[in-house]
């Protein structure tokens, strides 16, 4: 679906070639095979100005991106950017000045946030020049699919049941 008409989008962000940093272009590929027909899943590098060009008009979006926290490698780590900041201290790897935190709390400052905006961060361990997943970091893969996979069932199901 075309920017600017509603839906579903997932965004894996990353840089292929700075091993963990990967993970979200990893996430992305997967889910482009397993996401129901209707939802759309975009690679992107995680340029800030890019990403919010690439959400405008999405009812629902899920980004996943490598992140830092001290955390245990592998951990996936689940926020929405409606209930919190997403801190800038996370996803510091990013090879933009401008990255996935900024862009998101420009577009809230503009008013530009999708109405649900929900943010994977994958704990990454390797973040320097070379190709594939750390070990831990290639385990944590299928988790966070499914937990994507279970957020689109749960953004597809009408939250009005009521006749």
């Amino acid at each position: 679906m075309p920017p600017g008409r509603g839906g579903m989008l997932i965004i894996g962000l990353g840089n292929e070639y700075r091993r963990d940093d990967a993970v979200g272009l990893v996430v992305a590929r997967r889910l482009k095979e397993a996401a129901p027909a209707h939802v759309r899943v975009l690679e992107e590098s995680g340029e800030g100005t890019a990403l919010i060009e690439s959400w405008k008009g999405a009812d629902a979006v899920i980004l996943i991106d490598a992140l830092h926290s001290g955390a245990k490698a592998g951990t996936v780590r689940r926020l929405d950017a409606h209930r919190q900041p997403i801190p800038t201290g996370l996803f510091h790897y990013s090879t933009h000045a401008f990255g996935l935190a900024e862009a998101i709390e420009l577009a809230r400052a503009l008013g530009q946030l999708p109405p649900c905006l929900i943010v994977y961060g994958i704990e990454g361990t390797n973040f320097e020049a070379g190709l594939g997943l750390s070990p831990e970091v290639e385990k944590a893969v299928p988790k966070a699919v499914e937990r994507v996979l279970s957020d689109l069932h749960a953004l597809s199901v009408p939250s009005d049941l009521s006749a």
